[in-house]
């Protein structure tokens, strides 16, 4: 799919999260990680560009891809290739307001792909078969069976990490999750949710990061879960892997680490 992308030779992966904004850059890795409405540096804004995966302020969010791009690959963006993710079930609304914002920024070419498919792309299994990714995130809870690559069912909730108090257990969200995959395994008619299942389903986000939301899952569930390094920037991650692969492909030399071109 990346003959398109002929004549590109550098690149930006983004993962436009609710909560925080995550950039990865050929050859540096996760570059920022900040919260989303503020600048590069980690500082805060005044805003939330992005609130329930959905983009709820153009010209906020706008302003902080610029910021970003501007960080990253400098004012010419010619030659550029831009990678973001997004929720699995945005709708095309989103995704062409996301097409949008990034084309305003004059990169030479885009992707805009789902979360599930970047996440699995990073830590996910290599043999193609099943697999079930749990992305709980700040305001989203996303269920997502991948089979070939490709989806084949989702599910999405509007609760994520936010909604719990201080001292709040992670009840809600737990079950949230559950009842998403076993709504998906009752309509599944071809076995392929129980193939996942029996793998192990992948947790993402930051809900990964918190033992009594994984260690329930696995518990309720009965097979253990997969994680990767560092749960909150597996999609960030596996955009970096795609942006990585089409900058090869394009015949981009990859950047040294510590180079920003």
């Amino acid at each position: 799919m990346h003959n398109g992308y002929r004549g590109v030779t550098r690149g930006l992966a983004l993962d436009l999260g609710s909560s925080r904004t995550r950039a990865w850059i050929p050859g540096l890795g996760v570059v920022t990680d900040a919260e989303s409405g503020g600048d590069p540096e980690g500082g805060t804004g005044h805003g939330r560009p992005v609130r329930r995966g959905r983009i709820a302020d153009p010209e906020s969010c706008g302003r902080m891809l610029s910021r970003l791009a501007d960080t990253a690959l400098g004012a010419d963006r010619g030659e550029t290739l831009i990678v973001l993710s997004h929720p699995v079930l945005a709708g095309p609304e989103h995704r062409a307001e996301v097409r949008e914002l990034l084309a305003a920024l004059g990169p030479t070419s885009i992707i805009v792909l789902d979360s599930a498919r970047a996440a699995a792309a990073y830590a996910g299994p290599q043999d193609g078969g099943p697999l079930l990714v749990v992305d709980i995130g700040a305001e989203l809870t996303e269920v997502t069976l991948l089979v070939d690559g490709m989806v084949r069912d989702a599910r999405q909730a509007e609760t994520g990490l936010s909604d719990l108090g201080p001292a709040e257990p992670a009840t809600a969200v737990v079950r949230t999750a559950l009842d998403m995959i076993m709504e998906m395994w009752r309509q599944d008619r071809h076995g392929a949710v129980l193939g996942a299942l029996r793998k192990g389903p992948l947790l993402t986000g930051g809900g990964a990061l918190r033992p009594d939301i994984t260690n329930r899952i696995a518990v309720r569930l009965g097979v253990p879960v997969r994680l990767a390094d560092d749960p909150a920037t597996t999609v960030v991650r596996g955009a970096g892997l795609i942006l990585g692969s089409a900058l090869r492909a394009a015949g981009a030399a990859p950047a040294l680490p510590g180079q920003v071109r």
